[in-house]
């Protein structure tokens, strides 16, 4: 992660800057090795190279023994981590060695472990964002393989045992064409087949992820500009059921009406609820019934629906529902960078306390205690209160305890950068710092002690800042990790959900079809039918291995082939004109799955006696064209799913889905579907786990 490692120059870049500015240029290549270690390579040659180095820059140009902390704190993180206690006591040795003097001596000690703390942790943390970062797939890849064996291991014992039980019948029936055992297979066929749909619509009521992605696209192909924000969490359990009904409803209201041109689509959880708004700006007037059988469902399950026109002519409908209870989020534990600035914020208090006199030791413990629990507060987010403290704390005991007080200016430019804006913060602390050179100023000190507690507080304000900061990464980071894993799951439900209707639904309904029309066959011509069913449920197995998460590639002329059949069986006159050309596997097993889905609602939503398939290729696209008659003046469908299931596969190819038609005597229906024929062009899955479009 490009935002941790610069987090982490920053910090080192802060600490050496202190050295440089006290005449020790050797510092700024101490700086460059500790980088190289820190972000590039553990190997032994740099670690050498830098003990060196920080050992010549000490003894050799007089630099402080705080540098040797570096080499200390690298050493903590390798295999000799027991020679870094020997580089801190050699620190000291040389510190007393130069002066005699055991305040400075031991003040000197304090900062050289203070170092050799703070440069392992920044290291250790740059480990842990890194493999936050690299396990995010594999994490989500478990999840999604964990729920995919949940899902094969319900429905082997429910389809699988169904289809097992068909195929057992059919083919005993093709001995003995017995019209009860017949009986007997038709009833689980039609078992089956509800309850597929009801592990369908069981999957898919788990999220309304696919419902927005499926309105989108609706709006899109309308040629309306649409704007979608989702601020939920999934899954929404029943809840996220009732919501996709309103949805599907309120765009196809949209749709319908034709005169919008821009519709938002926006969702939101707080407080215990999730709230759903559609707006749409192609609405004259507020009255509308549409919604009104939802309205009471909606009231039923403890919430509200409304729709109303605004004084700039825009049209909501705002469904608002109890949220499922979410398990509660664990106390968070107290992680490697909390330690590390307790560590530091302590090292530092017990610089100042060095420097206090004897008789106000008591008031400055107490005083700096508080700022270090104010200090460790904000690290669960923006705390005024406790900032307002530090702020009172950093200057009203300068009085009493003079300038050895002014070091405290930097506890509370860190929390101000963590707190606001950098367009607010910066000048924050520019104030702090000016603050803190005038009251030197004040107190008569020399410039050059002016200038370094006004810069050691900056230089600590971000030392702290840039430890909160990495450490608010890699929570960040870690609930991302755990989010997309959720989303991993929720995505292969809806895939799993998909399947179900689009492939193993269509599959039982043409099984259960051809099984009631050889009951009322000849045994001659049933046994025809019937190995036609035995082929569809040899298929059907296929498909359900597809449904627990085998990629299976469908072929475009063989289904059009089943569809032919299946039609023809219900007396529907077929035509069909294939002209594609070859197509990728991921085109091909999207087209097959409209036309599946296709054939099943000329089956079940028109008295249909002429179809017509066809495909044909238009520049860099192919269409497929599903033509029949008879279409029924009904409705719209409330909670179903097939056309939206189609429409998300679509769209994940860069593909588009229309459907238009009227009713009457010579009433007509079409469904229209077009794909782009160049694979180079798929950039994304309707799931956003596994192959593009694959079922």
């Amino acid at each position: 992660m490009f935002l941790a490692r610069a987090i982490v120059v920053a910090v080192l870049a802060a600490l050496s800057s202190v050295y440089v500015l006290a005449g020790a240029p050797g510092a700024v290549l101490v700086f460059a090795v500790q980088c190289l270690y820190t972000l590039w390579s553990r190997a032994w040659w740099l670690l050498a190279a830098q003990a060196v180095l920080v050992y010549l820059v000490t003894l050799g140009t007089g630099s402080s023994v705080v540098v040797l902390g570096f080499l200390a704190g690298s050493l903590l993180v390798t295999r000799l981590w027991a020679v870094a206690p020997a580089v801190v006591f050699s620190a000291v040795v040389i510190a007393y060695a130069r002066g005699g003097d055991v305040g400075t001596t031991l003040d000197l000690a304090i900062t050289t472990v203070l170092m050799t703390l703070i440069v392992p942790g920044l290291i250790r943390l740059v480990e842990r964002v890194d493999e936050l970062h690299a396990t995010r797939q594999a994490l989500a890849a478990a999840a999604v393989g964990e729920e995919r064996l949940r899902i094969a291991a319900e429905l082997s014992d429910g389809l699988g045992r169904g289809l097992a039980t068909i195929m057992d019948g059919v083919r005993r029936a093709l001995k003995s064409a017995d019209a009860e055992r017949l009986g007997e297979v038709v009833a689980v066929a039609r078992q089956s087949l509800a309850d597929a749909r009801a592990a369908a619509a069981g999957y898919r009521a788990m999220s309304l992820t696919p419902e927005l992605t499926t309105a989108k696209a609706m709006l899109t192909a309308a040629g309306m500009s649409v704007e979608v924000r989702a601020g939920h969490a999934e899954p929404l359990g029943p809840a996220g059921t009732l919501l996709a009904s309103v949805l599907r409803e309120a765009v196809t209201d949209v749709v319908r009406r034709a005169t919008a041109t821009h519709c938002r689509i926006a969702t939101a959880e707080q407080s215990g609820t999730v709230t759903l708004r559609i707006t749409d700006d192609g609405r004259r007037t507020a009255e509308d019934d549409a919604l009104s059988d939802l309205a009471t469902q909606v009231a039923a399950a403890g919430g509200r629906l409304t729709g109303g026109l605004s004084d700039q002519g825009r049209h909501t409908v705002a469904a608002t529902l109890p949220a499922p209870q979410r398990k509660p989020e664990e106390r968070p534990r107290a992680d490697l960078s909390v330690l590390i600035l307790a560590a530091v914020l302590v090292g530092f208090s017990l610089k100042a306390l060095l420097q206090i006199p004897a008789h106000l030791l008591l008031p400055a413990i107490a005083l700096l205690a508080v700022i270090v629990v104010m200090q460790l507060r904000s690290v669960t987010g923006r705390h005024m209160t406790a900032l307002s403290v530090m702020a009172v704390l950093a200057f009203a005991p300068i009085p009493l305890f003079g300038p050895i007080w002014l070091g405290t200016g930097g506890f509370l430019a860190g929390p101000v950068l963590l707190a606001f804006r950098p367009r607010t913060a910066w000048p924050l602390v520019a104030a702090i710092l000016a603050a803190t050179a005038a009251v030197a100023a004040a107190f008569g000190l020399p410039f050059p002690a002016a200038a370094n507690v006004t810069v050691s507080n900056l230089i600590t304000g971000l030392v702290i800042y840039s430890l909160l900061r990495l450490a608010g990464l890699a929570k960040e980071l870690q609930a991302a990790r755990e989010g997309l894993a959720r989303s991993a799951v929720v995505a292969e439900r809806l895939r799993a959900a998909r399947d179900l209707h689009d492939l193993l639904g269509h599959s039982l309904a043409a099984i259960l079809l051809k099984c009631e029309l050889a009951r009322r066959l000849p045994p001659d011509r049933a046994r025809a039918e019937l190995a036609d069913v035995l082929e569809m449920a040899e298929r059907a197995g296929h498909d359900l291995r597809s449904v627990s998460g085998e990629q299976l590639d469908l072929s475009l002329a063989a289904e059009a082939e089943s569809a032919a059949s299946v039609l023809s069986a219900a007396r529907v006159e077929v035509t069909t004109e294939l002209a594609h050309p070859p197509l990728p596997a991921e085109v091909e097993t999207v087209l097959s799955a409209v036309l599946r889905e296709a054939v099943t609602n000329v089956l079940r939503h028109s008295t249909a006696r002429h179809c017509l398939i066809s495909t044909s290729a238009e520049g860099d696209r192919v269409r497929l064209t599903v033509r029949n008659d008879g279409a029924r003046a009904t409705g719209a469908r409330r909670g179903s799913s097939g056309l939206g299931n189609l429409t998300t596969r679509l769209a994940a190819l860069d593909g588009r889905l229309t459907a238009a038609g009227n009713a009457g005597s010579e009433g007509w229906f079409v469904l229209d579907a077009t794909a782009p024929l160049d694979p180079a062009r798929l950039g994304g899955d309707a799931d956003g786990v596994g192959a593009v479009a694959r079922v």
